[in-house]
Parts: C-alpha cells; structure tokens; sequence
C-alpha cells in the first residue's frame, strides 16, 4: 500500500541545518539496516564516513535504490553512490521522492530487474542526470574505479572497462567528460608502472650522468677523469696536451657512461617496468586508456520504460530500432553504395514529435509509458521488417527504406502521417508532428556521410 508522504530516516547525528522534521534516528548501521526500509535516508555525518556507509547501503539490495542524502561536505565516493546536497525543505524532499517513486512503480509492479546491467540502467535511470562516475583510487592496479558498478555487480565478476566500453557498443550508455588517460602493461594491464632510463647499446640500467672529453688530435672521447694527469690535461690514447677548448678539444654532448658496457651516449633510452608482473615495455608499446564518466543515452532510457523483460524489449525488437553509432555507420554505407553504383535507391524518412518529452513529463510516468506504447504499436504498422529506425534524441525518429524510391516513400509517408491521428485526445494534444524525407541517389550531397545527413535534415525539423 503506497504511502502520501516518504518515511525519512536519519542516520548519524541530528540535522540541524535543515528544517526536515527528524522522523527516525539511527547511530548505528546494522540497526537500521533491521528496521523496516525507509524512503529516504539522510546521511549527517563527515563525507569519509559517509562514503563508507554508502559503499555499505548500495551493496545492501533493501537500499540499492533508495534515494541517500548527504547532509554534510561530500566526498568522490559520496558523489558516486549519494543523490546529492540534502534537500533543505521536506516538500522538496517529497517531491523528489514522488518522482523515484512513480518511476520504480514500473520495474514490474516494483520488483527491480535482476542483472547486473538492468541494475545499474535502472539505478541511473531513477535519478535525474546521474552518472557513473570514475574515482582516482592508487590502491587499484587501473589506478581508477567505478564505485556504482561495484556495489551493484553483488557476487558478479565484472570487469567495469569492458562492461562499459560494451555498454556503448549497445548505445545504452554514452561517455561522457574525459576525467583522465592513463598508460597501462601491454601484458597484464596494470597501470603501475616505474619508468627508467637505460643504456642505449645494451639496455643496462647502471648508468650515470658524466662530463667527457673529445680529443681533436686522435678522436678519442672518454670520460674526463681518464685526461687529467698531474694536474694538466692529456689524452689517454695519443699523449697529446689539450690546452684550448675549441682548438684542441671540445665537450662532446654524449653525457651518459654505462658502466656495464663502457658506452657513452647523448640521451638514455627509457622503458617502462611493470611493478606487477616485471615486464618492460618500450612506452610507446604501452596500451592507453581513457578514462570517462558515463550516462544513459536514449535507447538506455527506452530500456529502462520497457521494464527489461523479455516481451518488452522484443516490443521494440519488432521496429528494429539501432543505437545512433550503429544506424550512422549503416546509413553512411548505404550513401555509398548508392554514390558508387546508383542503384539500389533508398529514402530515409525523419519523424519529429514536437512537444513529446514535455508531455511525458506533464502525463508522469505511468501514463506517459501507456502512450509510448501506443504511439509504437501504430508506427509498428507502418514499419516493414527490412526497414531499419533510431532515435537521436526523445524527440527525433528515423526509418531508414532499403530499396525505396521516391512513389513508395510516398506510400510510406501517408500511412505515417496517421499517426498524428494519436495526438487528438486533450492531453496530448500539445504534440505534433513533422516529417522530413530523402531519396538516394537523387538528394544525394557530394561527400555527406550518415551523420551529416541526419543532421542536415533534423535543422530541416526545428
């Protein structure tokens, strides 16, 4: 039974700087954890151990999803596990809670998804611009981590790198700023690394920093120690006095002397010695990585309002939707056979839903999920099995018409342009629609790849 207002839990000591009436207050972890789940917790306490406790509740499945506020200064781990500042108001509080609620409501009655990658889509999904976000950590061998993907994967061996690098291919998740790029073992993959100079002729690593001498006369270079004799300069191998620099010898710029094979060199090579696994590599051999937060793309957001289940996803599985990288790369492929043979023709039509994500967010979620459906059971007639769709953001959807020319993309377009036929009901009729097409080879641009034309065409929508 859902309750009007959110049971609010204080975990540490009294807030006193907000006005949110203390409901329930807990000093220790494991007697909250044994109480019945509260809504809400507030965290009052310094952010080194409220990342702790974080760490603690996102690996507690009772708190997975439970919006957690700070009520003090926050930490990387705080940022990476919390929700944020506490609110000051309770009716911000609640508003907020509102918002979580009606949205976990529709994890299949309010049981969450029980993968790994369903966690952590759900996880970002319940909250408004969350992130993965990467925490510098010198304790681990990548020298970063990912603390939501370690609290959510539960027993699950997950490699994060992998995981979201996968993610991506999936277009559920798209990167986002790049926090850092770090080096890493071509062999083991860690990335503590110690990078030393070594000879240049037999890669010792007994090497020093020494003065030398180049004799004109006879052209011997040695080190300047080995010149000097009874106090004057004098070359070791031909006997010669050396009085003038310049004249009758100079300072070569080999500075390095191996004391393992005698050589003098300008510059010493370096290698990079994994601290691991002991392997050294030549730096430009090391694998580079970038480091990266992530957030949900649209088709992640898709994902999530169709619950994870099986009979949902094949739902949309039947318009034969591709995450942008993937329909890019086959429409820029299409735009060159069509460029090269002229044949077979095909059209690409752009749907824009004026005003669709505002009236969403004015239905609420449960309405808003009831007039996705429908608005996809009705372009599901329109769609045929080999036509191919994306959607580049909640506003914008693409068909793309292998073997189309321009008489079917007319066929096409009117059974299309029934769809606004859903936006007549009061509630959304705030909504409308606006259709641009393209006929290949005919509007063919020279040199316009498929990310080009769909964003040439997408102006044409605004």
């Amino acid at each position: 039974m859902s309750t009007p207002n959110p049971r609010i839990a204080v975990f540490g000591h009294k807030v006193s700087s907000s006005n949110i009436p203390e409901i329930e207050h807990f000093s220790d972890l494991s007697s909250l954890l044994a109480a019945p789940i509260f809504d809400v917790l507030l965290l009052d306490m310094p952010a080194a151990y409220a990342g702790r406790v974080l760490r603690k509740l996102r690996s507690t499945p009772a708190y997975r999803y439970q919006l957690v506020y700070c009520c003090r200064d926050q930490d990387s781990w705080c940022e990476a596990l919390g929700d944020g500042t506490c609110p000051a108001e309770t009716s911000e509080i609640k508003m907020l809670w509102e918002i979580w609620r009606e949205r976990f409501n529709l994890f299949r009655q309010g049981s969450a998804p029980e993968r790994f990658e369903g966690r952590v889509l759900s996880w970002l999904w319940l909250r408004a611009d969350a992130h993965v976000y990467a925490l510098r950590d010198p304790e681990v061998p990548q020298h970063y981590r990912y603390p939501l993907l370690e609290a959510l994967a539960d027993a699950e061996q997950v490699n994060p790198f992998v995981w979201l690098s996968l993610m991506v291919q999936h277009d559920w998740l798209e990167e986002g700023v790049l926090v850092d790029r770090v080096r890493l073992c071509s062999d083991c993959g860690s990335g503590r690394l110690n990078y030393i100079d070594v000879c240049a002729e037999c890669q010792a690593m007994d090497i020093s920093r020494q003065p030398s001498l180049h004799c004109f006369t006879c052209g011997h270079v040695g080190h300047q120690e080995s010149f000097l004799k009874d106090g004057v300069l004098l070359c070791p191998n031909c006997l010669n006095r050396l009085r003038h620099i310049g004249s009758d010898y100079d300072r070569p710029l080999e500075n390095y002397r191996c004391r393992s094979c005698q050589a003098f060199f300008v510059d010493a090579d370096v290698q990079a010695r994994c601290l691991d696994c002991g392997l050294s590599h030549a730096p430009d051999k090391l694998r580079i990585r970038e480091v990266r937060d992530f957030h949900l793309t649209e088709a992640g957001r898709f994902r999530c309002r169709q619950d994870f289940n099986d009979r949902s996803i094949d739902h949309f599985g039947r318009l034969n939707l591709l995450g942008g990288k993937d329909f890019f790369e086959l429409l820029t492929w299409q735009l060159q056979v069509v460029r090269r043979y002229k044949q077979p023709a095909f059209s690409l039509i752009g749907l824009r839903f004026v005003n669709l994500a505002g009236t969403l967010a004015r239905l609420g979620e449960h309405r808003g999920h009831a007039f996705i459906d429908s608005l996809t059971d009705r372009l599901k007639e329109s769609v045929r099995e080999t036509d191919r769709c994306s959607r580049s953001t909640e506003e914008f959807f693409w068909i793309m018409l292998p073997h189309t020319d321009g008489k079917g993309l007319e066929f096409v377009a009117q059974r299309l342009s029934q769809v606004a036929e859903l936006f007549s009901a009061p509630e959304v009729s705030d909504i409308s629609l606006r259709v641009v097409s393209f006929t290949a080879p005919g509007d063919l641009l020279e040199k316009e790849d498929g990310e080009l034309l769909l964003a040439r065409l997408a102006s044409e929508l605004i």
